[in-house]
């Protein structure tokens, strides 16, 4: 069970480092807000215990980032709206943020950095010199190096958000998207998310594919 209080204290933290001292609301409604997003109903993988290790993820990474936490303000915006059976969940995500922002104190630059990591989501694929998407981008994927039993119950809560889809074409979309995967020269762009989670993501990737094509 996820640590609310635990996690208003991380937002208020990360919301406090990239605004001017003092400068800015308090931050409880703003982390009161995300975190009922983040608890709705519809969700079953990108839930509350996804945003927290989506953000223990970046703290291990912490010193690749530009700036981490902005980073950390993406993550907490990346998947804030979601609704399984919509494609633009995280445009919508982006736009919150690009709302959200200005009124809990945070510049422009700042606002504008925060919303391109969430949009930068939709593909995982930052550029080589983008320091703030690669970490975002490779603590969201860390999920793929789990251990056999975390990885096979991530997989099961991603069926179960899609629980609407029949179940061959569930199989031929998820496949699809394990080999495109499969088929990126590197999975994790941050030298630690290469060392620590690279093979053991495509053994898990692999191992699924290999299971949905049974």
């Amino acid at each position: 069970m996820a640590d609310l209080d635990a996690l208003r204290l991380r937002f208020a933290r990360a919301l406090d480092a990239v605004r001017a001292p003092g400068a800015g609301p308090d931050p409880a409604p703003f982390a009161d807000n995300l975190l009922a997003r983040w608890q709705e109903p519809q969700r079953r993988y990108h839930t509350v215990a996804h945003l927290t290790a989506v953000l223990d993820h970046i703290d291990v990474l912490a010193e690749y980032a530009a700036d981490p936490d902005l980073v950390r303000l993406a993550a907490w915006f990346h998947d804030a709206v979601y609704l399984p059976d919509r494609s633009e969940n995280e445009e919508r995500s982006a736009r919150l943020a690009e709302r959200a922002l200005p009124e809990a104190g945070v510049s422009g630059a700042g606002t504008a950095e925060v919303a391109r990591l969430v949009r930068l989501t939709v593909t995982h694929d930052p550029a080589d010199d983008d320091r703030n998407g690669r970490v975002l981008c490779d603590a969201d994927l860390a999920v793929l190096a789990a251990p056999p039993s975390a990885y096979a119950a991530y997989t099961a809560e991603v069926r179960e958000e899609y629980h609407f889809v029949p179940n061959e074409a569930f199989r031929q979309g998820r496949s699809a998207i394990l080999r495109q995967l499969l088929g990126l020269p590197r999975l994790f762009r941050t030298p630690w998310g290469q060392e620590h989670w690279e093979a053991t993501a495509r053994y898990n990737l692999t191992a699924e594919l290999e299971m949905l094509s049974t």
